[in-house]
């Protein structure tokens, strides 16, 4: 019985260490230094990541706030947990990396802080995101999902088979979904990223979707009853390096 434990947990492993895995970043600077970042990334970040095999997805910048002025979201993706390793090893130590590193804080460090990451799997049920027409005002919502115990199941069900439908009935264009890798937010958190037409639109579109007769009957039979806190929504506009528009 152990061997064959042993073997399953080996096996599961293996997918982890080499499926396809995203990771989400986020960058908090210090005063004044965002535009820094944004051009250290546009000139030079973005292409030293895919010289080391790290997909670049998308790049934002909330739009609210002392966020709106310091922070920068963004998500890449690697082939596989180990591949990731690798390739930040890589990075990190490239004598080109370091160069612009270098010379791009001549002026004061950029970071304010170590950067936060949170390794993802895609859901069964994201969507295969194709940019249309990006106008001005589009804005993307990054928002956290936090299940109560034993519910994200439940959760994912709903969005599967209810949610993501009634989203685009109301205007809102489903960009990704993903589940964090590790626990303990691997066995509770969504997290997903849907645009808008503009801040407005969006306002319009939660406040229809909320009233939605279709919605209010699956959020009932769903059995997901109330999330474990509220969901953490963030507004954020795309980079003009993003992959993502």
């Amino acid at each position: 019985m152990k061997k064959v434990t042993a073997l399953l947990l080996s096996c599961l492993w293996g997918q982890i260490a080499f499926g396809a895995v995203f990771e989400l970043r986020t960058y908090v600077t210090n005063p004044g230094k965002l535009d820094n970042l944004n051009a250290r990334f546009r000139d030079h970040t973005v292409g030293l990541f895919k010289k080391h095999g790290i997909e670049s997805v998308g790049y934002w910048v909330p739009t609210d706030g002392e966020r709106s002025k310091n922070t920068l979201i963004y998500v890449i993706k690697h082939e596989s947990r180990d591949a990731a390793k690798a390739s930040w090893k890589a990075f990190g130590s490239d004598p080109a990396w370091k160069k612009v590193a270098r010379e791009s804080q001549v002026d004061g460090k950029i970071l304010a802080q170590r950067p936060d990451s949170v390794y993802m799997n895609e859901t069964s049920y994201s969507p295969s995101w194709k940019n249309g027409k990006a106008e001005k005002d589009d804005v993307f919502e990054l928002r956290i999902y936090k299940a109560a115990k034993g519910k994200l199941g439940k959760l994912d069900a709903r969005f599967r088979d209810h949610t993501i439908r009634i989203f685009e009935k109301h205007g809102m264009k489903n960009v990704a979904y993903w589940h964090p890798v590790d626990e303990p937010d691997s066995k509770d958190t969504l997290i997903y990223i849907i645009k808008h037409e503009n801040r407005e639109a969006a306002k319009k579109s939660w406040k229809d979707f909320l009233a939605d007769p279709e919605w209010k009957k699956a959020a009932k039979a769903s059995g997901v009853g109330r999330l474990a806190k509220p969901p953490a929504a963030t507004y954020m506009k795309p980079t003009d390096y993003s992959a993502i528009r």
